[in-house]
C-alpha cells in the first residue's frame, strides 16, 4: 500500500526535474532567406520582357516549399515587396498549413525591397531602425534598407533579432567599385546602433542576420564582428549536405558566393546548438530564388 501523501511528496520532489527537463526541450529555430524580387520587378518571362511584373507563380510556389521545408519558428526575408507582398505570402503559406501570426517589414529608402520578419512567436518590441545614416563620398547617406530589429522571448529571455540586406555591388559610382565603401558604411553604421542598444554583447543575446552582399572576410563582416578589442559578433560557419557554402547564384556569370549570413552575439553564444548553420538545397531551392536559405537553430543544452 502507497503511504498516506507518497504521491504528493513525490510530485513535490520531482516537479523541479520536470521543469528543468521542459526547458531543455526549448529550442527556437531562425532562418534568413533571399527571396528574389517577391515584388514587382521588370522580368524576362516565356512572353518576353515584361516590366514591374510579379514574380511568377511557379516560383511563388518553389518558395513555399521551401519554407515549409525550413520550418523556421522565425524568419528574416529579403527582397520582398510593401505590406500587401508580405500579406500575400503569410496567407498563401497559411492556406498551405504554415502559420506565421507576427509579422513585421520595414519600409526604408528602397522603394521595391524591403526587409521584413515572420514569427510564430510574438514580437515583444519592434524598432525600425530607418534613420541610420553614414558619410559616403562626402556625403551623408542612408543605410538604404534600413534595419528591422524584433525582440522574442526565449528561454525566459529576450532574445533581439536584426534584419539587414545591404548595397548590392551594382553602381554607378566609378569611385566605388562594386560598392564595396558603401556596404562597409552601412555596415558600421549598423555597428553603431547596435553597440549603442547592447553595449555589452558578451552578456546580451542577439542575431545579426540578413543578405551582407559580401563574403565572410569583408570589410562589412568585420565591422560587425569586431570593434576594437570587443567582440559584437560572431559569424557562424554555414554548409549544405554536401559540405557545400555558397549561398548565391550569379546566373549571368554562372558564379557562386556566400553572400548571407548569421552572427550571433557572444551572449547567444552558448545556446548555438550545432557548430555549422544549415544551408537548404535542393531543386525547389532552385526555382525559389538565386539565394539559398541559412538556418540555425538555438537550445538550452549548456545555457549557463
Amino acid at each position: 500500500m502507497i503511504p498516506p501523501g507518497f504521491i504528493t511528496r513525490w510530485l513535490r520532489a520531482v516537479a523541479p526535474w520536470f521543469v528543468v527537463v521542459a526547458a531543455q526541450a526549448e529550442s527556437l529555430t531562425l532562418a534568413t532567406y533571399n527571396l528574389e524580387n517577391y515584388t514587382l520587378a521588370n522580368r524576362m518571362t516565356p512572353a518576353g520582357y515584361r516590366p514591374e511584373y510579379p514574380k511568377p507563380e511557379a516560383a511563388k510556389a518553389a518558395l513555399r516549399a521551401v519554407l515549409h521545408r525550413l520550418d523556421a519558428d522565425l524568419l528574416v526575408l529579403q527582397e520582398i515587396g510593401g505590406p500587401p507582398f508580405l500579406a500575400e505570402l503569410v496567407r498563401d503559406l497559411a492556406g498551405e498549413g504554415l502559420v506565421y501570426p507576427h509579422a513585421e517589414i520595414l519600409e526604408a529608402s528602397d522603394e521595391p525591397r524591403h526587409v521584413a520578419v515572420i514569427s510564430r512567436r510574438p514580437f515583444i518590441r519592434v524598432r525600425a531602425h530607418a534613420d541610420l545614416r553614414f558619410t559616403y563620398l562626402g556625403a551623408a547617406e542612408p543605410v538604404k534598407r534600413g534595419v528591422l530589429e524584433v525582440t522574442v522571448i526565449f528561454a525566459e529571455r529576450e532574445l533581439s533579432v536584426f534584419a539587414l540586406h545591404l548595397k548590392s555591388r551594382t553602381t554607378e559610382r566609378k569611385e566605388d567599385p562594386q560598392s564595396a565603401n558603401r556596404r562597409a558604411g552601412e555596415a558600421e553604421a549598423i555597428r553603431d546602433r547596435v553597440l549603442k542598444l547592447y553595449p555589452d554583447p558578451a552578456t546580451e543575446r542577439f542575431v545579426i542576420a540578413g543578405d551582407f552582399n559580401d563574403g565572410p572576410s569583408s570589410r562589412p563582416l568585420r565591422a560587425l564582428q569586431q570593434r576594437g578589442s570587443r567582440t559584437i559578433a560572431t559569424l557562424v560557419p554555414a554548409t549544405d549536405a554536401q559540405g557545400e557554402t555558397w549561398t548565391h547564384r550569379d546566373r549571368a556569370e554562372d558564379s557562386y558566393t556566400r553572400v548571407d549570413h548569421l552572427l550571433v552575439s557572444p551572449g547567444l553564444q552558448a545556446v548555438v546548438m550545432a557548430p555549422t548553420a544549415r544551408i537548404l538545397s535542393g531543386a525547389d531551392v532552385n526555382a525559389a530564388s538565386d539565394h539559398r536559405p541559412v538556418v540555425l537553430t538555438l537550445g538550452l543544452a549548456g545555457t549557463p
